[in-house]
């Protein structure tokens, strides 16, 4: 009944869904409330400064480290009207771009939520994606924003020529030394870098366990204390470097045998091969024939002087004699395996009488030991947030960051813009080449084409019927039209419209599509067309 239905819907829409322009849906600032939410909105720059941070010349002058141009503008492929992104203008350059919040974010008894989307929308080269999440106490230094303020998080997509992952790294402090250092993720996982908006999400609960999400799909999850290079805590034991292994140790646990002497008939000389004197010549070998001769056809060149150039020799060529004779010159008996060949003699290994085991140093306490059961409590709060990366790919867009405690804000933040757009990104084509590719299926498979037209706006009628419309309305007509004539036939089939009406059989016949593998057979394409006329011309001119 499925497939009846798409083909009424595809004979109804087909003129419609090939050259209707889409009407794009309009942005709305969300209401969703949190620590930190940015749209880039017409107040962005009140909020956003880019770094002025310099750093020292080789002459001992100063210059700007960080030259990468920023902009908030439209995304190069436009999907809802009036949505704005920041985007990094420039390629191959140092960019950096920060923003306080307006109270500091303290996650030690909620859970923090870090939530934004990134567009590589030149596609994936070398270039970072990710955000760093600020130390408090940055607020006032905008314009000093580097590679040196303290932060807290750093986390998303990185290009790291060669090399894809999505950075999750903390700064914990120790305790005992007031010192900083840096954990990494150990398996982090990696994205796929496209051309379509991406959505990055991180959850680090108060039980110190955390989430990654990529496009709403979980990918990674753990513990802090278990999952993280260098581990939070220290060991309490370390080797004594003041120790050295005695100078009688024993750490061979093999050895020859001593007592083990070579048999009288092992001949290490004998060779690894031999001549095979049981061999024969084979008949009709040719042993006065060269395998290889001049050239017969060869000719001296007119402006070959000898004198100058010396004499002139033919060219070789293959023998052509040898070409259906088992061979050519002088015949020499094949080599073969030698039945006697033992090789070098060695002892057999044995267990070492001596062996101790393998040394190591004695465990001592360690005097830096300490023991952070809780590293998120440990955490500092976050102050504001900042895009800091080098990058060899230029127009690199963020959107829609979230920074705050609720898992289901952020989701509703999602729903209200990634998912949407997500939606509507799959079914438009990022590039000419892709809408052209598309133009040509639709004369290549029409049945297919509109299929994925009608897939598609049933996708989005489930996240929003209304945006449905707006974005595909041409589908929605076609599809409600062709199910209107759908209920009618069936009206008329079982008597539930009124006798009086008409059965519509003649257009119920016309309605029948082929199947996409008999259209071949129902009608030569024009392409085919084509060869049978020029199959015809050469005929008629005998060419």
């Amino acid at each position: 009944m499925r497939s009846v239905a798409l083909s009424v819907v595809a004979l109804a829409a087909t003129g419609a869904l090939a050259q209707a322009d889409e009407v794009k849906p309009a942005f709305t600032p969300t209401n969703i409330k949190a620590p930190f939410i940015e749209q880039f909105t017409e107040e962005w720059s009140g909020r956003w400064t880019p770094s002025e941070a310099t750093k020292k010349t080789p002459v001992g002058g100063e210059t700007f480290s960080y030259v990468g141009e920023w902009k908030v503008e439209e995304p190069l492929v436009q999907i809802i009207e009036g949505d704005l992104g920041l985007v990094a203008k420039s390629k191959a350059a140092h960019h950096a771009i920060s923003a306080p919040f307006s109270e500091p974010v303290d996650f030690k008894e909620t859970p923090l939520v870090v939530q934004y989307e990134v567009k590589y929308q030149k596609g994936g080269n070398c270039g970072g994606g990710y955000l760093k999440l600020l130390e408090d106490g940055f607020q006032t230094s905008g314009k000093e924003f580097s590679d040196t303020t303290p932060w807290v998080i750093m986390f998303g997509p990185d290009l790291t020529c060669p090399g894809t992952k999505i950075h999750f790294i903390f700064r914990h402090q120790n305790p005992k030394t007031g010192l900083f250092e840096e954990k990494h993720l150990k398996a982090s996982p990696k994205p796929s870098i496209e051309k379509l908006a991406g959505l990055y999400t991180l959850i680090v609960n108060p039980d110190n366990t955390y989430e990654i999400l990529i496009n709403n799909e979980s990918l990674s999850s753990g513990n802090l204390l278990e999952d993280f290079d260098p581990a939070v805590n220290p060991p309490a034991e370390i080797n004594d470097t003041e120790d050295k292994k005695p100078e009688d140790w024993v750490d061979t646990k093999r050895i020859p045998d001593p007592d083990a002497t070579k048999p009288d008939d092992w001949d290490e000389d004998a060779p690894y091969e031999i001549v095979d004197t049981e061999a024969e010549k084979p008949e009709g070998w040719l042993d006065d024939e060269p395998l290889t001769i001049p050239d017969p056809d060869a000719e001296k060149p007119e402006e070959w002087d000898d004198e100058e150039d010396g004499d002139w020799i033919a060219p070789t060529v293959s023998n052509p004699k040898c070409a259906d004779a088992p061979g050519c010159g002088e015949w020499k008996p094949p080599m073969k395996a030698n039945p006697s060949y033992k090789g070098k003699w060695y002892a057999p290994m044995i267990d070492n009488p001596a062996y101790k085991g393998e040394w190591a140093p004695r465990k001592i306490p360690n005097p830096d030991f300490f023991e952070d059961l809780t590293p998120v409590k440990s955490l500092s709060k976050i102050g504001g947030v900042g895009i800091e990366l080098w990058t060899m790919t230029e127009d690199i867009l963020f959107d829609n960051i979230y920074v705050g405690h609720s898992v289901d804000d952020a989701k509703a933040l999602a729903a209200e813009t990634f998912d949407i757009k997500k939606t509507l990104e799959k079914s438009k084509k990022v590039t000419e080449d892709e809408e052209d590719e598309e133009e040509e299926s639709f004369s290549e498979d029409p049945i297919g084409f509109i299929r994925s037209k009608i897939f598609t706006f049933i996708d989005i009628l489930k996240l929003d019927p209304l945006l449905a419309f707006k974005t595909h309305p041409e589908t929605g007509v076609a599809l409600v039209t062709a199910l209107l004539t759908l209920f009618g036939m069936f009206g008329v089939v079982t008597g539930v419209v009124g006798s009086q009406q008409k059965p519509v059989t003649k257009s119920a016949k016309k309605t029948d599509t082929p199947k996409s593998d008999e259209k071949t057979d129902a009608a030569p394409s024009t392409d085919e067309q084509n060869e049978k006329k020029d199959e015809g011309l050469k005929k008629r001119t005998g060419k």
